[in-house]
Parts: structure tokens; sequence; C-alpha cells
């Protein structure tokens, strides 16, 4: 690795680091002459000494060896392998700093791929949580067996060694007890557990899924065949040492993947969903709907998207990305018309019946992509006044991004879940909008990720207010 002075970093080379701040995926960031290094686990304000683990053309990668001063904000993490499961990325940094770095975060990706003046745009404090434990309402642990006991939990950081978790940290108490319970039965019953490398055995994961507000637990089997060994003993067990199951599902994956559903579910026991609550809204969680991990911050995002959106009764709203319907349904009670489409049919049924149950008749949802229906939509008279939308990690369709700044909507809500491609995105319609705000909200506590929620607002629009 050479830089302009032709000063070279060596693969185990050791050497004195000084960590400036964290990168996107959490890691600590420093510079050694002049060269970018990665640094897990380290944080800013820290000196410690690393040794590089891996080279690449722009920046390396390194690990810890000492830490010579420690950030004062550096605490013991609470879960004991954290330093293995790599689920979470920041245990080990008190929470109210990680708020602080996840804002961060945010800058320095505006920083990097746009040209606006960042010290004049209005970024928020992160909003966080309470009590930042215990908060996601679904897991999905892989089985493994070892000397005849069954284990459950996550492959290790790039590796694919299991890693065991008897009690996840973050994870709700209900989901933490039915995993257990359900890997015992598995163990007892001697239920042949799948081998990723023979691809042979049956249970190859457990999801356990609980409506935090309803406390109802839904518990889905995915297994390599359609067919279960002691199926109804199984059934009996669950359902005699968690009295709160209200769903037992099979899901059928017999696909060499690394996707966790196949294509094929069958119940097994109970009903085929479990209900959750937000705010003033039901929903029907069946086995494979997308659902919000952290149902409390979900009611806090969502507020903030209706707090951006300021409708007053009269607006046309477009939920671009709508999904089953969430963030469209939050705001239809303030809004003229709420429209929405995905390009997942089920999802889109699954809107129609949520914005029927709950009495909406100002609603309409499409199946289809947002670039190919608004343009057609907006030919037949209806253009929308209001645009929400909360793309995938990989931020917004070109298309789409096209189609916005001719269709010009006065306002625009961008609710991301991927900073960097926020980001670029902005760069691409500022000529256009005008970012008004970016508020932070911490969906994940103790990882390195970070939602936000940008209000933008078309430039003529903005210098008329």
């Amino acid at each position: 690795m050479t830089t302009e002075q032709g000063i070279k970093i060596q693969l185990h080379q050791t050497f004195p680091l000084t960590i400036k701040r964290l990168g996107i995926n959490g890691e600590g960031v420093g510079y050694f002459k002049k060269q970018v290094v990665f640094v897990p686990g380290a944080l800013p304000g820290e000196e410690v000494v690393v040794e590089a683990t891996k080279i690449n053309p722009k920046f390396a990668e390194a690990k810890i060896k000492k830490i010579r001063m420690k950030s004062e904000h550096r605490v013991l993490p609470l879960c004991p392998v954290y330093d293995q499961c790599g689920g979470c990325q920041l245990q080990h940094l008190k929470y109210d700093q990680q708020l602080k770095e996840k804002r961060d975060i945010i800058i320095q990706s505006l920083e990097r791929h746009t040209k606006l003046p960042i010290d004049k745009l209005d970024i928020r404090e992160t909003i966080g949580m309470e009590d930042p434990w215990s908060y996601r309402n679904k897991s999905s642990f892989q089985v493994g067996q070892k000397d005849g006991k069954v284990l459950a939990g996550l492959y290790g950081l790039n590796s694919h060694q299991l890693i065991n978790i008897d009690q996840c940290v973050v994870q709700h108490a209900q989901t933490n007890e039915a995993t257990a319970t359900v890997k015992q039965i598995l163990e007892d019953l001697k239920i042949p557990i799948y081998n990723e490398k023979s691809r042979k055995g049956i249970v190859r994961t457990i999801v356990t899924r609980v409506g935090i507000q309803t406390g109802e637990l839904q518990i889905v089997l995915i297994t390599a065949q359609t067919e279960l060994p002691k199926k109804e003993h199984i059934i009996e067990l669950i359902q005699k040492r968690l009295p709160n199951v209200k769903s037992v599902m099979q899901n059928i994956n017999g696909q060499k993947t690394s996707l966790i559903f196949g294509e094929e579910t069958v119940p097994l026991a109970g009903e085929e969903f479990i209900q959750e609550t937000l705010g003033d809204l039901q929903f029907e969680l069946s086995a494979r709907t997308f659902f919000q991990l952290n149902p409390v911050q979900t009611i806090k995002l969502y507020n903030e998207v209706k707090h951006a959106a300021q409708l007053t009764g009269e607006e046309k709203v477009l939920d671009a990305y709508c999904g089953v319907g969430t963030i469209g349904l939050w705001l239809a009670d303030q809004a003229a018309e709420v429209r929405g489409m995905d390009i997942i049919p089920e999802s889109i049924e699954d809107a129609k019946k949520n914005a029927k149950r709950h009495g909406f008749t100002n609603t309409k949802y499409v199946p289809g992509k947002a670039e190919e229906v608004l343009p057609k939509w907006v030919k037949k008279g209806w253009k929308p006044d209001v645009i929400v939308v909360d793309p995938p990690r990989t931020g917004l369709d070109n298309q789409l991004l096209q189609t916005i700044l001719q269709v010009e909507p006065k306002k625009l809500i961008y609710v991301s879940c991927n900073p960097s491609t926020l980001a670029k995105d902005i760069q691409t319609l500022s000529n256009n909008y005008e970012v008004n705000y970016i508020q932070p909200v911490d969906m994940f506590p103790h990882t390195a990720h970070v939602e936000v929620v940008s209000q933008m607002i078309l430039k003529n629009e903005a210098g008329s207010r």
C-alpha cells in the first residue's frame, strides 16, 4: 500500500494510531502516514497500537493490540459473546455517546457525497431510547449441533462458525425464552439438525417473534424438507412450555442459500399470524411479513414523518415503498388521499386489508414500481403534494429520482436506513429541493445503524414560505 510519499503499510505491521471518529460500520477511523486505517472496537479519542490485518489500495484494516489511552466513554459490553457475534458493534460505547456518534456518521456521509454547506444544515440530535436493551421483537437464529447439544445463534463475524447465544441482550425476553425452549425441545426429542456442509438433517433455523404490545408469540421452524419428525410431539411441548404461543408455523427451505425463508409456509398450530399494535393501528404479522424490529422507536420514527409532512387534510400523499402500508396509514387521518405502491403483491394485499380494518376510505394501493406507476397517475391528473420514501439500503432507484424531479411534489420526506445512499440521493435532488432539516432516530441501539428522516422542500416553495 503506497501513499503519495511512497510510504507503505505492510500486512501484520504494528503501529500506533489515534482514533479520530467512527466509520459507517462502527469501526474506529485513524490515519497513519496520511493513510486511512479502520479498527473495529476502537473509539474516537483513543490512542491504540494496532496490527494491520488487510491492505487495500485506498485504506487498511487493523486490529487492536493495545489501548494506550482509553476513551472516557468506553464501557464493558453486557453480552458475553459480543466480540465474536458481530450483531452489535457499539456495546463498548456509552449509550448517550452512541447517539452523538450516529449523528456524526450522517455528517460524514453528507461531507463525502454532497456539495452542501454542512455547517448550515439543520442536523438534529439523535432521538434515542429510554431503555436501549431488550428491544428487538424478532430473532432468526441458525441451528447447529455440537457433542449432542443443540446450538442456536448467529454466525461469527467474517466467519461461518456458529456462535451459540443463550440470552441476547438486545432481544425481547419472550423471544429469548422461546428460542431457548424450542432448542431444548429439539434436543430432547433428538430431532435431526441441518448440517450446511453435508446438507443433511432437517431443522435449519428457529424464528421467534413477539407482539410487544399484545404479548402474542409466533414460532417458525425453518426446515430443509417438508417432513418434520415427531411433529405432533414438538407442537404439544411448545404449547405446554410456552403458553403465550398463538402461532406455530413451518417454512420449508431446501435451497443452498443464505436466505432464511423459503417460498412455502405451512401452519402447524394456532393462528397463521399474531397481532401487534402501533399507536392506534393494529397489524396482523404472518411468518414472512416485514415489520419494524423495534416498535417503541418505530412510533417515534413515524411521528417524525408525520411532523415533517405537516399535513392539513388537503394533501395528496404518495407512500412510494409502502410495504404493508404502515407509514401511509400513520398519515391517512391527516391527508385528503394516500396512495402507495410496492413491488411485493402480498404486501399490497396486506396494505389494503390494513386500510380496510382501520376504516380508511381515502387510500389506494397497487403493486408495481413507483417510477412506473406514478407517471401513469400524473398523466391521468393525480399529482402528489407530498411524497414519502422509505427505500431499502441501496437508496432510491435512479428512475424514481428522475420521476420525483419531473413531478415536483411540494414536499419530499425521505426516510433512510443508510446515510451514504441518502447523501448521494440528496445530492441528485439538491438542484430542485432544499434540505430543511435532518432528524436521526436510533432504531438499533448498540449497532452502527441509524435511521434518518429528512424533510426536503421544493425550492420555489421554500422561497415562498
